[in-house]
């Protein structure tokens, strides 16, 4: 029962992480924010692989949003840094300290205004 919870939370934060992009430059921004929060997520469950592998997703998301924006480049570059922090402790299975760099990413990402 916690499992499906967990999942409808995981669907609503996502859900409106992407509504706050706008519609114009929706695309890697977006996506990087709902894997980030998936990232997040999994984090906090203490599910360790699944939190790698959104951090990994939305990693390779926000790079590319930052080579699209280059005006957000500054804040879209903390978010890579807290994305690899989180994918290393991740790999280290601490999935908490993972989960806290990727809400810092994603703080990041909503500030570069994409």
């Amino acid at each position: 029962m916690q499992a499906i919870s967990t999942t409808i939370a995981i669907g609503i934060i996502a859900f409106f992480m992407s509504a706050q992009v706008s519609a114009a430059d929706a695309g890697h921004t977006s996506e990087a924010m709902q894997h980030a929060g998936e990232a997040k997520a999994h984090g906090e469950m203490g599910h360790a692989k699944d939190a790698l592998k959104h951090a990994k997703e939305s990693l390779g998301h926000a790079k590319e949003s930052r080579d699209d924006h280059a005006a957000s480049h500054k804040h879209m570059d903390e978010a890579i840094g807290h994305l690899e922090e989180a994918i290393k402790h991740a790999e280290m299975d601490h999935p908490g300290e993972a989960a806290k760099h990727t809400e810092e990413a994603m703080k990041h990402m909503r500030q570069s205004g994409h």
